[in-house]
C-alpha cells in the first residue's frame, strides 16, 4: 500500500486561546474513523510527522482518523514564549484543533512533552478525551532513582542553547538504544526543522527561564485522571526514568505498563511494528467514543 505523503496531508488551521490568539497551528490529517491525535515530544527540530512518520499508516489503516499536531512553537506552528507550563498551553490548543476540525472526542498518543501534553488535556478536558498512549512522558517530577535532569534531558537543552549539528547528532545518540537506528532521514529532517525555525528554539529557553520543568509536575492531580491508559516505555529510556512509568501505573486509576527491552526514548520509532499492534489493539478495546 502507498504511504501517506507529509505534503498531501499538511494542513492549518487559526485558533484563539488564552495566550494563543490569532495563532496558526500546523497538523497532518489522514484517514476516517474514531480520531487519534498523536502529540510529539520537545526536542529542537520535533514535529508530529518526524515523531510520528512510523506510525501513522497502520493507524490509518486500522480504520483511524489520525492528526498528527506540531505544538505551539514548533515546526510549521506559530512562535510563542510562554508564561505558563507547556503541558497546560499545549492541551489548549488540542482542545481549540479538535473544535475547529470538528473532533468532540479523540484518543491521545504523546511521547515525551506529548505525554505531558496528553495528561494535562485529560485534567482539563475528561469530556473530550477517549484513551491516552503514554511514552515515556514528562511532567512527572523527581525521580526515585535518577539524578534529574537526567542525560538526554542536558544534551537537548544543550541543542537549544548550541543548535550545531554535532549536538543535534549527540542528542539523537541517547534518544535510542541503538545509534545505528539514527536514520539519515531522520536527522536532516530534524536539522533541516532547527535550520529553517530558530526562533521556535530561541523561543523554548525564553520559556523555560520563566516557567521551569519543576511547574510542569502535574503528579499530585493523576489521581483524577479516568482515561482508560497504556503506559509504554523504554528500559533504556536516558531522558526519562522508567521509575516513572510505575509512578503512572500506581496512581492511575485505569492504566498497564508495557516495557520494551533494547529500547530508549521512543518505543514508536525503534519498536514501531510492535508499538502499532500493541496500540491499535488497545484502542479497539472496550466502548467506541461518543
Amino acid at each position: 500500500m502507498t504511504r501517506l505523503d507529509e505534503n498531501e496531508t499538511s494542513r492549518f488551521v487559526t485558533i484563539n486561546e488564552k495566550g494563543l490568539q490569532n495563532f496558526k497551528i500546523h497538523f497532518n490529517d489522514a484517514g476516517e474513523g474514531e480520531a487519534v491525535i498523536m502529540l510529539h515530544g520537545g526536542g529542537p527540530g520535533a514535529s508530529g510527522w518526524s515523531n510520528y512518520d512510523r506510525n501513522v499508516d497502520a493507524l490509518v489503516q486500522a480504520g483511524h482518523r489520525v492528526i498528527l499536531m506540531d505544538s505551539p512553537g514548533f515546526n510549521k506552528s506559530d512562535p510563542v514564549v510562554l508564561d505558563e507550563q507547556r503541558g497546560l498551553a499545549n492541551a489548549r490548543s488540542v482542545k481549540a484543533l479538535m473544535d475547529a476540525v470538528g473532533i468532540e472526542k479523540a484518543h491521545l498518543v504523546g511521547n515525551s512533552m506529548g505525554g505531558a501534553t496528553a495528561l494535562n488535556f485529560a485534567l482539563e478536558y475528561p469530556e473530550r478525551t477517549g484513551k491516552l498512549v503514554l511514552m515515556g512522558p514528562g511532567g512527572l517530577g523527581p525521580s526515585l532513582f535518577h539524578a534529574m535532569p537526567m542525560e538526554g534531558i542536558k544534551l537537548l537543552f544543550k541543542l537549544y542553547s548550541e543548535p550545531t549539528r554535532e549536538n543535534l547528532q549527540k542528542m539523537l545518540d541517547v534518544f535510542v538504544f541503538d545509534a545505528a537506528n539514527v536514520t539519515e532521514e531522520l536527522f536532516e529532517g530534524r536539522w533541516n526543522s532547527i535550520q529553517a525555525y530558530p526562533e521556535h528554539l530561541r523561543n523554548f529557553v525564553l520559556s523555560t527561564e520563566r516557567i521551569p520543568l519543576s511547574a510542569w509536575d502535574i503528579t499530585p492531580r493523576l489521581g483524577a485522571i479516568e482515561a482508560d491508559t497504556l503506559i509504554v516505555w523504554g528500559r533504556d529510556d536516558r531522558f526519562v526514568p522508567l521509575d516513572h512509568g510505575l509512578k503512572l501505573l500506581w496512581q492511575l486509576k485505569h492504566a498497564n505498563l508495557h516495557v520494551f527491552s533494547k529500547c530508549g526514548h521512543w518505543a514508536q520509532w525503534e519498536h514501531a511494528d510492535e508499538f502499532n499492534r500493541l496500540t491499535i489493539e488497545f484502542l479497539r478495546k472496550g466502548k467506541e467514543l461518543t
